[in-house]
């Protein structure tokens, strides 16, 4: 009988999938979901040991206009969170990354397809199919009950390299 890793057990690592990424010797761009909010950080790996290069969290958006009593962890703040992130690589002049989601599952149209759309509207090339991201109409929040100023948000972001 075959015992599993502790990190596997508690759901925390896939094993497998970490070693295809570290395989590949890119930087990594990791994303992680908390109960609030999400985790995006800049990883090197180096002999099987991460490096943590710069990271944020979505609380950031809150110092570009997000509104306080809004969820920082909606369709449209992952979106703006990966525009962010990938405005800041490209501002650092960092290597292109690949995407880290770990054990978060890849369903179509959710917030890491909307994350992932985030990156590569800030100017990263990343491979991605184009039918796995959602619609604009969910990405800007016109679904939400309470309306997000999301393209002056959006804007601001846009106004951190010059």
């Amino acid at each position: 009988m075959k015992t599993l890793k502790r990190r596997r057990k508690e759901f925390k690592t896939d094993y497998k999938k970490r070693f295809s990424l570290l395989k590949s010797g890119l930087p990594r761009v990791v994303f992680r979901k908390t109960n609030r909010y999400f985790i995006v950080q800049y990883v090197e790996s180096r002999n099987a040991r991460d490096k943590i290069i710069f990271g944020l969290d979505s609380r950031e958006l809150l110092k570009h206009g997000w509104p306080e009593k809004e969820s920082i962890k909606s369709l449209s703040a992952a979106y703006l969170t990966g525009y962010l992130i990938g405005k800041k690589i490209l501002l650092k002049k960092l290597e292109k990354p690949i995407v880290d989601i770990g054990m978060i599952r890849a369903i179509h149209k959710s917030k890491v397809f909307a994350f992932i759309k985030g990156l590569i509207d800030s100017g990263l090339k990343i491979e991605c199919n184009k039918e796995a991201f959602p619609g604009e109409e969910r990405i800007k929040g016109e679904h939400l009950k309470n309306k997000i100023p999301f393209s002056e948000i959006k804007l601001k972001i846009e106004k951190i390299d010059k």
